[in-house]
Order: structure tokens, then sequence, then C-alpha cells
């Protein structure tokens, strides 16, 4: 069973992330969306609240759970019993970073890897921080998240 890991802070999840969990599912037999507690970032929901966003947004993708971790994801992969890191890449500028990163978790492990997906064009602009930013600032967010997380967005944005 190919059994792949997609990590990330995911606060909020976002229609970029979303595309690459459901493409990923279409390629692996199963995904987990490891949501990481980012210790340099403060976060608009806590991490529960995150990990039941996900699930709520992937409720229809039976090969996909989700699972919170903090430290690194090499032990999440373990846990899990994942061979393969998937990322998402919206512009070259991520690559670099990426790069170096999965470079490290292969260095840490050297029976993982790591598979970068391209984001669908019309995401490529597309951040959880650009969303918070712009629902903070009355924007419309709708067609950047889900649209039934929009509420949950919009009331700790006012909190």
């Amino acid at each position: 069973m190919k059994r792949a890991v997609y990590p990330g802070s995911f606060d909020p999840i976002t229609n970029g992330h979303l595309d690459i969990i459901k493409r990923a599912a279409k390629v692996f037999d199963e995904v987990i969306v490891g949501v990481l507690v980012n210790v340099e970032k403060k976060g608009l929901f806590d991490i529960d609240e995150r990990v039941k966003l996900i699930e709520r947004v992937t409720k229809s993708l039976s090969n996909v759970k989700v699972r919170s971790y903090d430290g690194l994801l090499i032990n999440l992969m373990k846990q899990e019993e994942a061979k393969v890191i998937i990322k998402g890449l919206r512009a070259v500028s991520d690559f670099e970073y990426e790069f170096q990163m999965a470079l490290m978790n292969n260095k840490l492990d050297s029976t993982i890897e790591t598979v970068f997906m391209m984001t669908n064009a019309q995401y490529s602009y597309l951040s959880s921080s650009a969303v918070k930013q712009v629902a903070k600032f009355g924007g419309c967010i709708k067609e950047l998240v889900p649209d039934e997380i929009i509420p949950d967005i919009m009331i700790k944005i006012g909190e």
C-alpha cells in the first residue's frame, strides 16, 4: 500500500491545499494530512480546530485522514508507516526551500522520498497568510477557501 503524508500548518486550509489533497488521493492509496504545530507562527485556529476543518472539507475522500503532530515530520512518517512526503509548489521560489527540506528529510531517513506537485495555476498566488489578511480587512475570501469554512474564518477574524 502506498501511503503518503501531506504536511503543513493549514491555518486555514485553502482551495490550493484542497486541490493538492484531492490530486494526491488519486495517486496514492492513502493520504495523511499532517497538521503541524508551527511554533514560529501564531495561528488563527488552534491545532484541533484546524484538524476538524480539514476533516470537514475532506470527508468525501475515503482515503484521506488527518493527523496533528509536532516535532519532526520524519517521526510522523514512521508512526504512519508512510514513505512519501507530498509537497505542493506554487512558484520556483517555493522549490528552493522545499528542496532543502526534502534533502534534510532524506538525510534523517533515506527511505523517505518527497514528491513535488505543482499547484493548479488558478491557486498559484494563494496562501493561508493571504487569506487571513484579506479576511481581516473585509475582503471576499470566496473561491480562496472551501465555502463551508468561510463562516469559521470570519468568526475567528472577528474575535
